[in-house]
């Protein structure tokens, strides 16, 4: 959420950034700061009217110990009034509270300076590249065919039991996706110093707000009800990426300040919907309800953050260097961004079956956006209680991570090579051919 002090003092500034991302949003702005004008005014005359009932009921207690009752009564009249007045006045400012602070959920975060203007993906800008496409003296096979050859997944089976867009890993399958989430959890943790965590996979609707995914994706999102209890219904809802609970867990509290920086990493399954979004009914790992996911998060002082972003960054750029997979970095342009994020960088892994890079990471710099959303706040020496910057990134996610993988590593003779530093967790050298 943006500080409306902030939209107010600087209210040219604020439309001219959020146009970067929607025409639009100028529209909203006024819409915001119309209300915010109203509440203030009618907040004024509230507070002016409550003064002049206290000074009403001063003089009240004055003309009773002067036994002038009839005065008295008139202005307990007077008092009867004001309090009407008040109570009007009352539900005015907190309606206007509730519309204010809807029309604010809704405003993007604004983007960085840094960030490129643009309207769409096609106006990202590449960063670098790192490695070399893998060069096969065969003719290589997309994932589909992979799965299908060695059993690693089985596609039918999975829309049988839960419907399009759900997966069923099968023997070597299985082990790698979980070798793969085993690998990724160790590196962060016992290399790149963040804290693991396991959260609920079920989150309630304020968390899903905090982090901005409400209400924006809120048609993206599985709502969850307790057995037959429909008034249960859409108050929790299948975590969408760990994200949602993982930078919600300091929520509402004012933290130390010695307690910064904060670094957590979890692993967990990520439900999304998608609706209407294409590609979730077509065979495949390329576009799915549900994935594996580990998750980085970061809670930093503001004047640090970007230095944090591109740690954060590097943290997952390294597992595709140790994994030895061809990638490339994108800064994402204004127009493509998160609707959480100030800047962020995307990792796209390449996969040579596919012809194509895949989206595997994430990595944003949301600054204090989220943070005012869930009410965190830490006690700074120097300035008394301020917002955190709230970092994300996957670290990685899969299943695109198993498409490049299989499709990097696949053989002539039809295995999958485990490059060494996986080994330890697959214990295996490769993924045979059946029956071989």
């Amino acid at each position: 959420m943006l500080d409306i002090k902030r939209i107010r003092e600087e209210t040219d500034l604020i439309k001219k950034g959020l146009s970067t991302r929607d025409e639009g949003l100028g529209h909203i702005v006024d819409q915001i700061l119309e209300a915010d004008l109203e509440r203030r005014k009618s907040l004024t005359e509230v507070e002016n009217l409550k003064a002049k009932r206290k000074t009403v009921s001063k003089e009240i207690g004055a003309l009773m110990g002067q036994k002038k009752h009839d005065e008295a009564e008139v202005r307990k009249a007077e008092t009867k009034d004001l309090g009407k007045q008040i109570s009007e006045l009352d539900a005015k400012v907190s309606a206007c509270e509730q519309g204010l602070e809807e029309a604010m959920l809704t405003l993007p975060n604004l983007p960085h300076s840094s960030v490129p203007i643009g309207e769409n993906e096609s106006e990202n800008v590449t960063e670098r590249e790192w490695g070399q496409k893998p060069n096969f003296d065969f003719d290589p096979v997309n994932h589909v065919e992979l799965c299908d050859r060695l059993g690693l997944i089985d596609f039918n089976r999975g829309v049988k039991i839960a419907g399009s867009g759900f997966l069923l890993y099968t023997g070597w399958g299985a082990k790698l996706e979980r070798a793969l989430i085993q690998f990724l959890l160790e590196i962060h943790t016992e290399e790149n110093s963040y804290m693991e965590v396991s959260p609920p996979y079920i989150v309630n609707r304020d968390v899903m707000y905090g982090v901005g995914q409400f209400p924006k994706f809120s048609d993206q999102a599985y709502a969850v009800q307790e057995g037959e209890d429909e008034t249960t219904m859409g108050k929790y809802f299948l975590l969408p990426t760990a994200e949602a609970p993982v930078a919600n867990i300091h929520r509402e509290e004012i933290l130390k300040q010695e307690q910064l920086p904060i670094q957590y990493c979890a692993y967990s399954p990520c439900f999304r919907a998608e609706a209407g979004a294409a590609g979730v009914n077509t065979r495949g790992m390329i576009r799915v309800h549900q994935f594996d996911k580990v998750e980085l998060i970061k809670i930093v002082e503001p004047e640090n953050s970007y230095d944090e972003l591109e740690s954060l960054l590097k943290d997952a750029e390294g597992i595709l260097q140790r994994l030895g997979l061809h990638y490339r970095v994108l800064q994402l342009c204004t127009g493509d961004m998160g609707f959480g994020s100030a800047k962020t960088f995307d990792i796209e892994v390449w996969a040579p079956g596919q012809q194509q890079y895949l989206e595997v990471s994430s990595c944003s710099n949301c600054e204090d956006f989220q943070a005012r959303r869930m009410n965190l706040r830490y006690k700074s020496k120097q300035k008394g209680n301020q917002f955190p910057h709230i970092l994300n990134g996957s670290g990685t996610a899969l299943a695109r991570l198993f498409v490049a993988f299989i499709e990097t590593y696949q053989q002539k003779d039809g295995s999958i090579l485990i490059p060494e530093i996986l080994q330890p967790f697959l214990k295996s050298e490769r993924i045979p051919v059946a029956n071989s």
